[in-house]
């Protein structure tokens, strides 16, 4: 079955660095777009950043951009988050979610464009 696995999630200091991966199996990972979700205690699931199937197109929130770089391997099953100069509002638990449809809609951002999600990782930043 399709497995998402998230890992790299921790406690770190505002102005830190943390980098999050996201490993796939069960399925044909060059054909699915990735996206990355978090979502804070009481809060909705939001969108961070996707992208596309070969990389060569990413889309980031707002709230991130210029800080986050979403990247993937193919050869290694996995897309990653680096996140520079975290800030206490980071704070969240960050999944990776996987879709066969394409990106180029601008529905990426909603959660019911994916078809696959993972468990999650935390991300704790303090101030």
């Amino acid at each position: 079955q399709v497995q998402l696995v998230e890992s790299g999630g921790g406690l770190v200091q505002a102005g830190g660095s943390l980098r999050l991966s996201c490993a796939a199996s069960g399925l044909t990972f060059s054909t699915y777009a990735m996206g990355w979700f978090r979502q804070a205690p009481g809060k909705e699931r939001e969108f961070v950043a996707a992208i596309s199937r070969s990389g060569t197109f990413t889309y980031y929130a707002d709230s991130v951009k210029g800080r986050f770089t979403i990247s993937r391997d193919n050869a290694k099953n996995s897309v990653y988050l680096q996140m520079n100069s975290l800030k206490p509002e980071d704070t969240a638990v960050y999944h990776c979610a996987a879709t066969l449809k394409s990106l180029m809609s601008g529905s990426y951002q909603y959660t019911h464009w994916y078809d696959y999600w993972g468990q999650g990782t935390q991300v704790t930043v303090s101030s």
